[in-house]
């Protein structure tokens, strides 16, 4: 009996989940009536996609950072210093309006996305660093980032920061802490749920974009490609700092693929959820446009490690 390809199944993920966050935005744009009675559930659907992260997730997954402390450490704070650095320089480069300004400085300042894993394993980089890095940044966001985003984006818009941090707890912490304890006291009833959890987070994704996207669509229209331009230059950028940090300490390859990818790669449909709920509706946009994109750029850079692997 032929045995399951991951490496496929995660080949039509890749593809998939872009797909899904696109279709997502469409219809917040073009039906926005449809998604309004929606519009107050950010925060569950969040929560949502944070407990399925915590489903996946086992107690060994942490053993790499007793193992392998230093790519985890570096991971991390490259995860809390470039991108949230990369995002104040866009910003400054593009010159865009505070709401917007706000909104890439919270995409900045949020922890690793939940499908770098999936793009890790594409990119024959080393998931299960990947999954750990992933996991620490999360637990680290209520702290890390409204402390930056205080810090970062104060001077365009006002914020508490304690409420942010209490949000997160509420939303990311709690969950991702409760999905471990129920895969560790159900766990072969989770095992056969977790080729789904993926496609279930990205469904969340997708309704957390069109809430988005229709409560902010005549900004949309409006500012669409510049903030399409500033999404597109902190990705990159993201991906490429991360790689160089992890080349300049000497990192194997399949390490400064993984802190690249990882650092490029934000939990953007937090980053969305937090500014609708913080800040003016249009700076929940970077977020929403970066949940689209990453996942494409996510599947290019996979695509490119992969052509550079047959070259060898």
């Amino acid at each position: 009996m032929p045995q399951p390809n991951p490496a496929r199944g995660a080949h039509v993920a890749a593809l998939g989940f872009p797909l899904l966050v696109l279709l997502g935005g469409a219809v917040g744009f073009l039906a926005p009536a449809s998604v309004a009675p929606l519009s107050g559930a950010t925060s569950w659907l969040l929560g949502l996609v944070m407990f399925g992260m915590g489903l996946s997730l086992r107690p060994g997954d942490f053993r790499p950072v007793l193992a392998r402390p230093l790519p985890v450490l570096l991971g991390v704070v490259a995860q809390y210093v470039i991108m949230p650095a990369a995002a104040v320089a866009v910003v400054r480069l593009l010159r865009l309006p505070p709401e917007i300004a706000v909104g890439v400085i919270l995409v900045g300042c949020a922890p690793g996305g939940t499908s770098s894993n999936v793009v890790c394993l594409l990119a024959r980089a080393d998931v299960a660093l990947s999954v750990t890095m992933t996991s620490v940044s999360t637990l680290l966001a209520p702290l890390f980032t409204p402390a930056l985003t205080l810090w970062l984006a104060g001077r365009y818009m006002p914020l508490n920061a304690g409420e942010m941090a209490a949000s997160i707890v509420q939303m990311v912490l709690v969950p991702v802490v409760g999905g471990l304890l129920v895969r560790r006291w159900c766990g072969g009833l989770v095992g056969r749920l977790l080729p789904a959890l993926p496609w279930f987070s990205v469904a969340a994704i997708a309704l957390i974009v069109a809430i988005v996207v229709s409560g902010s669509r005549d900004r949309l229209a409006e500012a669409g490609a510049l903030v399409m331009t500033a999404v597109v230059l902190h990705n990159a950028l993201g991906y490429a700092l991360g790689y160089a940090v992890a080349r300049a300490t000497r990192q194997p390859v399949p390490v400064r693929r993984t802190v690249s990818i990882e650092v490029g790669m934000q939990n953007s449909g937090l980053a969305a959820g937090l500014a609708a709920r913080y800040f003016d509706p249009a700076s929940a946009l970077p977020g929403a446009l970066f949940s689209v994109w990453h996942n494409i750029s996510g599947a290019m850079i996979a695509a490119l490690c992969g052509a550079a692997d047959r070259r060898k």
